[in-house]
């Protein structure tokens, strides 16, 4: 039993009286490569790690939900059969996968009583929510053997996030929780949401995460006008090739072919994704080969479209990518999740890896007068029951 698993016991413990029937882990995820392809119906490289959040969780008699928060001390009850969305924000994740749930057809028998807390840190982009959402509804499964297959616990908890917290988020973060492969990471196709694992076991070098501390306000609004300008940049295509439906359908070198009849930010938006999507495949070739150099440079090739054609990135998270060009410790770099914050994402040597957080710690508050928090992962199987 990990430290926060025995906290989350004894918190359960403590608030209920009893012992829980059992404990979840659900982990948070990250993203090696594929950013921005998932709402073009492209194809994105997550995998599940050792940051997780944990729930330990017991029937009632009665047809009461009782939900402690442990890392907020903060509690809240609801009736199964009258769902309300909750003024408490981090309630509504966990009300939202109940009412889902029933709303799918699945028979909530009895009340409940669940404590959850964790490690993975907020803000960071390691999809905490999504960590939450998935391990409410495994865990709801697993206690009263409603037997929900994996594909529909994610959805359910994209439903969740979408109905009752407000965001109308894809697939990607709740799949990986729970689909996640212990040294494996998930190319996951956000067309038909088939998937397939590629080994990602590298002794010699470990994932460090930078996480620049900022989340700059207009990353929402910007999030909106990239759909719609892929959107835009398909309708053009359109009048070429009518078969298209979404970006996914469209090669690097047909947005080439047609630059003079996009506007340059559309040409430059379509330019990024279609190359990202191909990328996304050849990555996992390198993989296949265990050429993790070769990905590496991938990792970089993603960071100068995100930061020069995509245009969602920003001076952090550009000095955080920089920084590590002339570490031959590091294989590749590159800001992780919507950006305009958040994290970058690191390979780097093992033997390395103290001294580059150390250096990059430094070089940071020096720039910017800010403290960098950095996070090493390893990647780990996804949302399960532990003994």
């Amino acid at each position: 039993m990990t430290i926060y698993s025995q906290k989350i016991t004894d918190a359960f413990q403590t608030v209920f009286s009893k012992i829980p029937s059992f404990i979840v882990r659900a982990p948070g995820r990250i993203n090696l490569i594929g950013e921005h392809t998932d709402y073009n119906e492209g194809f994105v490289l997550p995998a599940a790690i050792d940051k997780a959040i944990y729930f330990a969780i017991s029937p009632r008699t009665d047809r009461i939900g009782k939900l402690y928060a442990v890392d907020l001390n903060d509690s809240y009850e609801f009736s199964v059969d009258a769902i309300q969305k909750s003024s408490k924000s981090w309630a509504n994740y966990l009300i939202g996968v109940t009412s889902e749930l029933r709303t799918a057809g699945y028979v909530i028998p009895n009340g409940f009583e669940v404590a959850f807390g964790g490690d993975v840190p907020n803000g960071a982009g390691l999809s905490s929510s999504a960590a939450v959402e998935s391990g409410m509804g495994f865990a709801l499964s697993e206690l009263f053997g409603l037997k929900v297959p994996r594909l529909e616990l994610a959805l359910t908890a994209q439903r969740a996030e979408h109905h009752f917290a407000g965001l109308q988020c894809g697939i990607m973060d709740m799949f990986a929780s729970i689909h996640g492969k212990a040294h494996s990471v998930i190319r996951l196709d956000c067309r038909d949401l088939s998937y397939e694992y590629f080994p990602f076991n590298f002794v010699n070098y470990q994932l460090v995460l930078c996480n620049s501390g900022v989340k700059h306000t207009l990353a929402d609004s910007a999030y909106n006008t990239r759909r719609q300008e892929c959107e835009a940049g398909v309708a053009i295509l359109k009048q070429f090739y009518p078969h298209i439906h979404s970006l996914r359908d469209v090669s690097l070198a047909q947005v080439e072919a047609h630059r003079t009849d996009f506007f340059e930010n559309v040409y430059r938006r379509c330019r990024y994704v279609t190359g990202e999507i191909e990328r996304v495949v050849a990555a996992c070739e390198d993989l296949k080969r265990d050429d993790l150099e070769a990905f590496g440079k991938k990792m970089y090739e993603t960071h100068e479209g995100l930061s020069k054609d995509y245009e969602v990135s920003c001076v952090e998270l550009d000095f955080l990518v920089e920084q590590t060009f002339d570490k031959e410790e590091v294989l590749g770099a590159r800001l992780m999740g919507g950006g305009f914050g958040g994290c970058t994402i690191n390979i780097v040597k093992t033997e390395k890896v103290t001294d580059f957080i150390q250096q990059m710690i430094v070089s940071y508050q020096h720039h910017f007068n800010r403290k960098l928090v950095c996070h090493v992962v390893k990647i780990t199987e996804g949302v399960e029951k532990l003994n």
